[in-house]
């Protein structure tokens, strides 16, 4: 029988992360009333305390500001994976189009 890993919303890990650092819970603590372990706790808290210095986290974020700004970082970088390819067909074009004329 496999085990089914638990998926948590992204407002749940923050309200998690929240108990640890605005209302002075221990991890163990906050860990237990939350119901996921001490460890991942941790992990969500540092993410928070990187989210509120600035700092887009390379998991999915928490906080909505940081959420948009991986939404729009994504949207660049498809952007701009297309242009290259964009780039690249009107090379490829131009140069068949010199070789026609000869």
């Amino acid at each position: 029988m496999s085990k089914q890993r638990r998926t948590y919303s992204p407002e749940f890990k923050q309200q998690a992360a929240s108990l640890v650092l605005d209302k002075n819970y221990s991890h163990i603590e906050a860990s237990r009333s939350v119901g996921v372990g001490e460890f991942v706790l941790r992990r969500r808290v540092n993410q928070l305390e990187q989210e509120r210095q600035g700092i887009t986290p390379q998991s999915k974020a928490m906080m909505p500001d940081q959420q948009r700004i991986q939404e729009l970082e994504a949207r660049i970088d498809r952007l701009e994976r297309e242009k290259a390819i964009l780039k690249k067909a009107t090379a490829l074009l131009m140069s068949e189009g010199i070789e026609r004329t000869r």
